[in-house]
């Protein structure tokens, strides 16, 4: 799921939900028609079979048995006043979260930014007057809603009576790691993107090219004013945000603004914390300030008159030099429609099996949402928001969600904020890089080329169906990451060799690869990041093992095998 794949379990105590002028436990959200959303259902409300991973995932909808014709239950038959179950019933009607979020956004529409969500990167803090509009340069947090910049961007804009600009910009570098898979994903999601724009009055526009060489004369011909962008903490964003604070004119403002994660990661801490444990409760203590709700992004009250080139979508997506052999997964709709649709599901359907069930790979029990959130189309704060207001049914598992949710997430962009290294051997701690010296010339039981993992060929049933699962969906279940990436250092001939293979195979195939949790995932199953030393054995050293017949005490591995293991491995 999200943040490092190591689960423990974790009391957290989190302050309560904010709550709207008006209260949303008594609201009812009717259904709307012809809603394509309306295809996910609860899974609480009704008494049919449990809904299997795919049903999930393809959108099918339980049906609950109705009584024969004639025979109306009798509770039907009397005009009395609804049951809190009818109504619950009403209010869980295909679509009610995306009704339901829209109204608490309309609700919270002046509310104020908190200006600690953003620094300042230029010399300039004040827009030059003359100005013909502001921009947002958005790069990791793909949406219009619940974006915490572009509200930034749309506040500036209107305080100064300007038109407000949104652009990304687009490259495709010739890598491995360059896939249908992600480009088509992406795409998608900022054509939904692109149309909210246009309803919106805001305009939108596709650049191509590298930010650097692109953006710097952009601005110049627009004459805009002021550019305020996303955070990432991956050294590639930060080198694009260092070329263009370099190439721009010195009155212009360039903001920085996390917009994804809850606490702000300069906030959370101003240092490289050791594990979760020491950051825990520093991102805790700020959540009564930032886990708050988020105003809505509005229509547009200055029009621009120099309006955004017209996008040709599937134009633009085949003219990208990418490798189409990965393709896109079936079960992942891109976009923030397909993200809220999917949170929706897990608050109705997978919740209540979070707490219980999470760490086994045959239950569905997890969210599903590392895609959205990892690409920017679905905010992690408005996800931990509806969990918490809308998951009353399954208490249990609010808390160890809103652990990995949040602070096992943020773990990872403060991970990758202050350790330049992070990719390497070289970032982990000096213990685990000497106890992986030591062992470095350890003989091993098995070795395997990168070839040979990526095409699931050894000796290991279930590891070879995590890699087949991965490559023919785009995604792993969290406890078989940690094993998967522990058998490859067990496998390889060097730790170097079996950390760069484990993040090539994650970024290459996992549709939310690329991103911090899945360096820190690798870091922490092969590097012992934000993890102890334990007992030292042959290649391991004091790195965290893990094998084959311990995952057999936890989960129906044989059933997993049958399920994802390819029947006909090639040669």
């Amino acid at each position: 799921m999200f943040c490092i794949w190591r689960r423990r379990k974790v009391v957290l105590t989190l302050p309560p939900p904010p709550r709207s002028p008006r209260s949303l436990a008594a609201r009812r959200v009717p259904p709307r028609r012809g809603d394509s959303s309306s295809s996910l259902s609860t899974g609480q409300l009704h008494l049919g079979p449990p809904l299997t991973c795919e049903d999930v995932m393809s959108g099918k909808k339980r049906t609950a048995k109705s009584a024969p014709a004639g025979k109306q239950p009798a509770a039907k038959l009397r005009k009395s006043a609804p049951t809190k179950e009818q109504e619950e019933k009403v209010e869980r009607a295909g679509g009610w979260l995306q009704d339901l979020v829209m109204q608490q956004r309309s609700e919270e529409k002046e509310m104020k930014f908190n200006k600690k969500r953003l620094r300042v990167i230029s010399d300039a803090e004040k827009m030059k007057p003359g100005s013909e509009g502001v921009l947002y340069w958005m790069s990791r947090d793909q949406r219009v809603q619940d974006n915490w910049a572009l509200i930034r961007a749309q506040k500036l804009a209107v305080k100064e009576d300007l038109p407000l600009h949104v652009c990304f910009c687009l490259s495709a570098p010739k890598s491995e790691l360059s896939t249908l898979r992600h480009y088509g994903f992406m795409l998608k999601g900022l054509e939904e993107v692109a149309e909210e724009c246009k309803a919106l009055d805001i305009q939108f526009h596709l650049l191509h090219g590298s930010a650097g060489e692109v953006l710097p004369g952009f601005i110049a011909d627009r004459s805009l004013g002021a550019v305020v962008t996303d955070f990432s903490p991956l050294k590639e964003p930060l080198q694009w945000l260092e070329d263009v604070k370099k190439a721009l004119p010195n009155h212009i403002p360039l903001i920085q603004v996390d917009a994804h994660n809850v606490v702000p990661c300069w906030v959370a801490s101003p240092k490289l914390e050791y594990s979760a444990r020491t950051i825990r409760g520093k991102i805790t203590n700020h959540l009564p300030e930032f886990l708050t709700d988020l105003p809505l992004v509005e229509k547009h009250p200055h029009t621009a008159t120099r309006t955004a080139k017209p996008i040709d979508w599937d134009k633009t997506l085949a003219s990208l030099q990418i490798d189409r052999a990965v393709s896109e997964p079936q079960w992942a709709t891109p976009g923030t429609k397909g993200g809220m649709a999917m949170l929706e599901s897990f608050i109705d359907v997978r919740l209540k099996l979070f707490g219980s069930q999470r760490n086994d790979p045959n239950a569905n029990a997890l969210s599903n949402l590392s895609p959205w959130i990892r690409f920017g189309h679905l905010s992690a704060q408005r996800v931990a928001l509806q969990v918490q207001r809308n998951g009353k049914h399954a208490s249990q598992s609010v808390p160890p969600f809103i652990e990995e949710l949040v602070v096992r997430r943020e773990l990872t962009d403060n991970y990758c904020f202050y350790n330049k290294k992070y990719g390497s051997l070289e970032g982990a701690y000096e213990w685990a890089q000497k106890t992986l010296r030591d062992h470095a010339n350890d003989e091993r039981p098995f070795l395997y080329t990168r070839q040979q993992l990526e095409e699931a060929q050894t000796h290991d049933k279930l590891w070879n169906a995590a890699q087949y699962q991965m490559v023919s969906e785009g995604k792993m279940h969290g406890f078989l990451r940690m094993y998967w990436a522990k058998k490859i250092l067990e496998w390889m001939s060097s730790p170097e060799e079996a950390l760069s293979t484990a993040l090539y195979l994650n970024d290459r195939y996992s549709l939310d690869g690329q991103d911090p949790n899945g360096f820190v995932g690798c870091m922490w199953s092969i590097c012992g990041i934000h993890d102890q030393g334990w007992a030292e054995r042959a290649v391991f050293g004091k790195i965290r093992y893990m094998n084959y017949k311990g995952c057999t005490r936890k989960f129906d591995v044989p059933r997993f095998e049958r399920k994802f293991c390819p029947k006909n491995p090639p040669k």
